[in-house]
């Protein structure tokens, strides 16, 4: 590469950031940073940044994974199977996150790279564990709360998560196959008034194009009574290229627009995923992050302490911690429930509440997102409530109104019945 070339790259970033050529072991550290060329030393900046070139140039094969790292048997035999139940494909951006060294436990490879351990079966796994087929009134629309609807627009992505939970679905190699009547969806939409809200996932709506991803919200938008729309999306991760200032104008013609994002480590957040982030919250687009409690990725309270406080300074709120869905082949990265509450025990209290998410299982077979809290209240009665902090201090409170007298103590010792009943 030649040094003006190679001047020029470094002078794109700001002097208080960092450039790291390739990703190195665990560190949750919480400086951002650029992986970028990485793997792809000899691309010029004009390709690599150009959205469209990532999403052409993914690692799809073998071939092209033996060319970069170094694959366990694990991996090898995973990859080789993959191709009846989920595809793979990883975006140049996101697979320049991997080390080069064999390290099949790194957060992010276990994430994307295939393990034949996708191939055992468990009494629990489910082909559709959350129930969406069985809530959908037309091809492509969830209707499974009262006043909101799930619209899978598509059944791609820019790269696979393992976990995916719609991988019977998603990527065109799976056990179904997505049809969406957008019609169908649309006049649906428009006879049932009591929604109010449209989630677009998929699959990723994001890889369409702004045409068709404006056509889209407009003809969501006309419906009256629809009052926002949100988009659930992993591409300014994946892709932060697609992010384009262009994008975003675009998006702001739409408002109100919401957002939820998917990041599971603190490595993902990068520097251009962070500026990708800010273009989106410059344009009036409120962020939450949805994150996927996964085993050896992000299953333990320093990790995710560090991935909620990286996500804040990127200006995306903290939103949800879900509970692996049971979905067919994702044992090896479904961690214990206990795990989740030790996790927001370890954040409430400790640190800002804007940096606290809510920890959830989806219900298998339908039953909705469920909150799951350490157990704060430890008495209950129609006179008052026992609570503890995250102190482990006791405090009570009345239950009943002003106008009646209840002997309660604001904070007093209390005996283990009350701790354990």
């Amino acid at each position: 590469m030649p040094a003006l070339t190679r001047l020029l790259r470094l002078l794109t970033f700001s002097f208080s950031t960092q450039l790291i050529t390739f990703a190195t072991g665990k560190g949750n550290r919480k400086e951002f940073v650029s992986h970028a060329p990485g793997y792809w030393a000899d691309v010029p900046p004009e390709l690599w940044n150009d959205w469209k070139w990532q999403l052409k140039n993914r690692v799809t094969s073998l071939a092209q994974l033996e060319q970069y790292v170094d694959l366990s048997e694990e991996e090898r035999g995973g990859v080789l199977l993959s191709g009846d139940k989920l595809a793979l494909a990883v975006t140049p951006h996101f697979f320049n996150l991997i080390p080069r060294e064999k390290d099949p436990d790194d957060p992010i490879r276990r994430q994307v790279i295939p393990r034949v351990e996708e191939t055992w079966t468990s009494p629990y796994d489910m082909a559709d564990p959350c129930g969406e087929d069985s809530h959908m009134p037309v091809p492509g629309l969830v209707h499974r709360y009262p006043d909101r609807v799930l619209f899978l627009v598509t059944d791609r992505c820019a790269s696979y998560c393992r976990y995916c939970t719609r991988s019977r679905v998603v990527s065109g190699v799976g056990e179904q196959e997505l049809h969406t009547d957008f019609e169908e969806a649309f006049r649906y939409l428009e006879q049932h008034t009591e929604v109010r809200d449209v989630l677009l996932s998929g699959g990723d709506a994001l890889i369409f194009s702004d045409d068709k991803i404006d056509k889209l919200l407009g003809r969501l938008r006309a419906i009256s009574h629809i009052e926002f729309l949100r988009i659930g999306t992993r591409v300014p991760i994946f892709l932060p290229q697609r992010i384009t200032p262009e994008l975003c104008a675009m998006l702001q013609k739409h408002h109100p627009l919401w957002m939820s994002v998917h990041v599971n480590h603190p490595r993902e957040l990068t520097i251009e995923v962070k500026a990708a982030l800010e273009r989106l919250a410059n344009a009036g687009i409120p962020l939450g992050n949805q994150s996927v409690l996964l085993k050896g990725v992000n299953d333990d309270l320093e990790t995710m302490k560090t991935l909620v406080h990286k996500l804040l300074m990127c200006r995306v709120r903290p939103y949800y911690i879900y509970q692996c869905d049971l979905i067919n082949g994702s044992s090896h990265l479904r961690t214990s429930v206990s795990k989740g509450i030790e996790i927001i025990e370890g954040l409430r209290g400790h640190t800002t509440g804007y940096a606290v998410p809510q920890f959830v299982i989806d219900a298998p077979g339908g039953g909705g997102k469920v909150p799951i809290n350490p157990g704060y209240i430890l008495y209950h009665d129609n006179e008052k409530i026992v609570i503890r902090n995250y102190e482990g201090k006791i405090f009570e409170y009345p239950e009943t109104g002003g106008d009646q007298t209840v002997q309660f103590a604001p904070q007093r010792e209390y005996h283990d019945e009350y701790l354990y009943s």
